[in-house]
């Protein structure tokens, strides 16, 4: 399925590679840091299902807005905005493949309030090795997959995701260091923007 592009678990493995244990952070915090989180920026590799990487620049602002930018032979765009997804094959101009955001497990950190204490939201939650890892799923929709995230402590850093689709296709980016805080003009997420761009291209 296109969206175990997005986002979209062997990486973790790096991440906690050592047994020791430490406190990990709480559900409270991991809230807190998201809810905070209003843009932020990284270069990522991704790790697909099949196992192939992939790598490029993410973008988020939230709520409710993101943007993947895939490095070549890859040029693949992925933009969620308006309560869509929307994939743009970097190699042709042809009209994007869009979802429902609803739909994603991404959903769960760009929606306007995140509250990971909320009733079975949270189907794991451990640390190890100074990392603290939290599989969330919507407990509305469990059936639509989970969203595996991994977080640094002191500060409190997001440092990648893990996302099972509905299929069990796991896809995990994990992400170069943080930059929080910078403005992004209007049509850096617009959906409706990038495909008047492409129309323009085509004529």
């Amino acid at each position: 399925m296109m969206l175990k592009r997005l986002i979209l678990a062997p990486a973790l493995a790096a991440l906690m590679a050592l047994p020791a244990q430490a406190e990990k952070l709480s559900l409270d915090a991991i809230s807190s840091y998201i809810n905070g989180l209003k843009t932020a920026e990284a270069e990522f590799r991704q790790i697909n299902a099949d196992g192939s990487t992939s790598s490029g620049r993410v973008l988020i602002e939230r709520p409710g807005r993101m943007r993947f930018e895939y490095a070549p032979p890859d040029l693949t765009l992925v933009l969620a905005s308006a309560g869509q997804v929307a994939i743009f094959d970097g190699k042709s101009n042809t009209s994007a493949e869009q979802y429902p955001l609803s739909k994603t497990p991404l959903n769960l950190i760009l929606a306007p309030k995140v509250d990971l204490s909320r009733a079975k939201m949270v189907v794991g939650h451990s640390e190890q090795n100074g990392v603290t890892v939290v599989t969330a799923q919507d407990p509305q929709h469990p059936e639509l997959g989970t969203l595996q995230l991994a977080f640094s402590a002191n500060p409190v850093t997001l440092k990648q995701w893990t996302v099972t689709d509905e299929a069990g296709g796991q896809t995990t980016v994990v992400l170069g260091p943080l930059t929080t805080g910078k403005r992004y003009p209007m049509d850096t997420f617009s959906i409706n923007a990038q495909i008047g761009k492409n129309a323009k291209r085509e004529k």
